[in-house]
């Protein structure tokens, strides 16, 4: 038995959630650094990304099923919601109220999993989130703002997306069926789609910036939900998006090392308290179980 089989099942679900989160949180940077629009970021980035999921599907020896079940459907629809939504309200509002506010989405997971799941409600769960909401009001300290209420909005919309999408993903698995994959290729080719009338006079871009959307498009969005497509098969709904919290904390990490950008010690702070606080939730009641045994 080789290691990563030694591995108990949720233990490495975690691993591949926070995984996924790291590379997720890597967009900040790339969109610092590239000087297209959004709705052009969009456009190629879930384009590529979808092409990269096809390949690394079939190179898997996977059968990708073109399913249009009611499952596949709405996780599709609703991940592409949270694509484009989360673009919409970076225009209208702040950065940090973007951000913010889309971390709202294991909130709605904490009801939402054990009504239509079955699963237990855990009050570990909502003290973690309580927490971790707490340290990112404490990381956004002076950012965050009233703004335009619409942006705001939208924003909330975002965070109502990405819970959908990580309950019907989940949901599907929980059926048995693991072509669930086949949901984040339909919602990247959504994005595309729903982009190209806003740039379609805007489709010239240089070699430097097709290199980064490449990256975005193949390691960011593609490789990463693959990643999670596979970590969440082990963990609950609601502790996948408590580990993507994490997205929030790496950020700031690749913004510093890429453009020198230097978080607030108030972000350090509360960036510690997230970590903690998602540490303890995931890895301690594992710790004791072990220490029983």
């Amino acid at each position: 038995m080789s290691f990563h089989e030694k591995i108990p099942q949720h233990r490495k679900g975690l691993v591949y959630i926070a995984f996924t989160a790291f590379l997720w949180s890597s967009s900040g940077l790339f969109i610092k650094i590239l000087t297209l629009n959004a709705y052009q970021i969009s456009f190629y980035r879930s384009l590529i990304a979808a092409v990269t999921l096809l390949i690394i599907s079939y190179g898997k020896n996977r059968t990708v099923k073109f399913e249009f079940d009611k499952l596949t459907i709405l996780a599709s629809l609703f991940y592409a919601g949270i694509l484009i939504f989360f673009v919409i309200a970076n225009k209208l509002t702040t950065s940090a109220n973007a951000i913010f506010l889309q971390f709202t989405a294991p909130i709605y997971l904490l009801f939402l999993e054990p009504f239509f799941l079955k699963t237990k409600f855990r009050r570990k769960d909502l003290i973690t989130i309580i927490i971790c909401i707490s340290g990112m009001a404490l990381f956004f300290m002076g950012k965050l703002e009233l703004g335009n209420i619409y942006g705001n909005l939208i924003a909330i919309a975002a965070g109502i997306c990405f819970a959908m999408f990580s309950l019907f993903v989940k949901w599907k698995k929980t059926l048995g069926n693991e072509n669930t994959i086949i949901s984040i290729i339909f919602g990247n080719i959504l994005v595309g789609i729903i982009c190209l009338p806003l740039i379609f006079n805007e489709l010239a871009i240089s070699s430097t910036q097709l290199y980064v959307l490449l990256y975005m498009g193949i390691v960011q969005i593609g490789i990463s939900y693959f990643i999670f497509n596979i970590g969440i098969k082990y963990v609950s709904a609601t502790e996948s998006m408590i580990i993507g919290m994490l997205e929030a904390i790496f950020n700031p990490v690749w913004v510093f090392f890429g453009v020198g950008e230097v978080p607030a010690p108030t972000a350090v702070i509360g960036g510690i308290i997230i970590f903690a606080a998602i540490l303890i939730h995931n890895f301690l009641p594992v710790s004791k179980e072990i220490i029983r045994k």
